[in-house]
């Protein structure tokens, strides 16, 4: 019985020391702490999603890539406009001419001006060449606006991952440190023989078991750093901003149908591949204009010196206005073999763009019902917490009263802790899954990632003291 009490008082004041150990967090809250003061080195400053996001929009290749080529497409537009408008081209020839003939040797210099004007006033396939060019133009944009939302998603998933893996380490380095506390106690009740060898046994293995947990999860925080500087395209040492204490996570108001209607009005994949199928269409009629007369309207002058044979002659002008026409007879079977291809093309972009459709309902409602449901968990999770700390609390005084032993008070504090890291964990697919709605229904923007970004506060500098000590 006095081995008994005297245990019990130990792991009374162990029970301190462990909740000493363990940040806590109101079950109200969201997620850590308050603004904090910026320091002197790179690695003390802290940065938040709205920053990165701005630089990845200036760094990440995928959005750079995908702005080239809607810039690309924009200037074949203007290039396809240009077959439609007046061609006018000028020449000039200066040339020097030697005659030698049996009465008399001469030499002479002769001029020739001309300038020619040329107008598409009937060209089928040249009118749609330029709708088609029109579509791939608007396509393009579409890309390069889909780019940047699928780019914001990655780089929102890869910030709370590395969110999560900072926690993840700071929560194993805090159980480790309780847990050696608690096994440098029980080693030295163990000495005076008050405490069993197994309670000492389960301690020693736990804190192994924490030390090889801390180098993974050091491995994981180096790891998730790379993947944020593989999308900013420089080393990511700041601190990230964490979630407010002050703000309540809640799940868009809006029914399921209403964000389904967004996304297929303002969805930029989708608009992008009924772009590519407007292109098609254009592109078949472009085709079938091979089958159809040209007609067109030339101008020319010419002032010239030079006359037959390039003989010397006086200066005379010629203007000549003429109307051409061209009607294909036979081209071999090319133009309907084309034409053939194109509506192979055009098939092929109908199914891409319902492809497309059913992906984006898909998306779209997975998106929706995960944010909805994330929020119930997010409340489920704060439940866990709320009683895993009451139950750490009745396994202590269970103790004292002999119902349990130390190594059921350690598995109390290892379930609070895991719901620790699952309320950070719930938080962060929260907003995650908000992003994917939002960018399944084409309003991810940089508004949008302010807004998110609102929810986010530097941290104090009590905590950054923390986690400097802890790296």
């Amino acid at each position: 019985m006095t081995v008994r009490r005297a245990t019990c008082v130990f792991l009374a004041l162990l029970s301190v020391s462990v909740q000493a150990e363990t940040p806590r967090a109101d079950s109200a809250s969201a997620l850590s702490p308050a603004p904090r003061k910026q320091g002197i080195r790179a690695s003390e400053y802290a940065t938040d999603l709205l920053q990165l996001y701005r630089e990845a929009r200036l760094e990440d290749p995928r959005v750079l890539a995908a702005h080239a080529r809607a810039q690309s497409g924009r200037e074949r537009q203007r290039e396809a406009l240009g077959e439609l408008l007046p061609q006018v081209s000028a020449s000039t020839v200066f040339s020097r001419a030697t005659r030698d003939d049996d009465a008399d040797r001469s030499s002479y210099d002769t001029e020739r001006y001309s300038l020619t004007l040329s107008q598409h006033l009937y060209n089928k396939a040249a009118w749609e060449s330029y709708q088609k060019f029109k579509s791939l133009a608007r396509q393009g944009d579409s890309e390069a606006e889909e780019a940047q939302a699928e780019a914001a998603i990655d780089l929102a998933q890869r910030y709370f991952v590395a969110l999560a893996s900072d926690d993840e380490l700071e929560l194993v380095m805090a159980e480790r440190r309780a847990t050696q506390k608690n096994l440098d106690r029980i080693n030295a009740l163990y000495e005076r023989q008050m405490a069993v060898v197994t309670d000492v046994l389960d301690l020693r293995a736990r804190v192994d078991s924490l030390a090889a947990d801390e180098v993974e999860a050091r491995n994981q925080v180096r790891l998730s750093r790379e993947e944020l500087a593989e999308v900013i395209g420089r080393p990511v040492q700041e601190r990230l901003s964490r979630i407010r204490e002050d703000i309540e996570l809640q799940a868009p108001r809006e029914t399921l149908e209403v964000w389904i209607e967004r996304a297929i009005a303002a969805n930029p994949g989708l608009k992008a591949k009924e772009d590519a199928l407007a292109a098609a269409d254009a592109a078949i009629r472009e085709g079938k204009g091979g089958h159809y007369p040209s007609l067109s309207l030339n101008l020319s002058a010419l002032r010239s010196d030079a006359g037959y044979d390039n003989s010397l002659t006086s200066r005379y002008d010629n203007y000549t206005a003429g109307i051409a026409v061209q009607v294909p007879i036979y081209s071999g079977g090319s133009t309907s073999a084309r034409v053939r291809a194109l509506h192979s093309d055009r098939t092929s972009a109908e199914q891409e763009l319902e492809a497309m459709r059913r992906q984006l309902l898909k998306e779209t409602t997975s998106a929706y019902l995960t944010t909805q449901s994330s929020v119930d968990r997010i409340r489920a999770t704060r439940n866990a917490l709320e009683s895993a700390r009451k139950s750490t609390e009745a396994a202590e005084k269970g103790f004292r009263f002999g119902v349990v032993n130390a190594v059921d008070v350690l598995t109390n504090v290892q379930n609070e802790y895991k719901a620790r890291r699952d309320l950070l964990k719930a938080q962060y697919d929260f907003i995650t899954n908000l992003l994917v709605l939002n960018r399944w229904a084409g309003k991810l923007s940089g508004q949008t990632i302010e807004s998110v970004n609102v929810w986010l506060a530097r941290s104090n500098a009590s905590e950054d003291a923390k986690r400097s000590a802890a790296r």
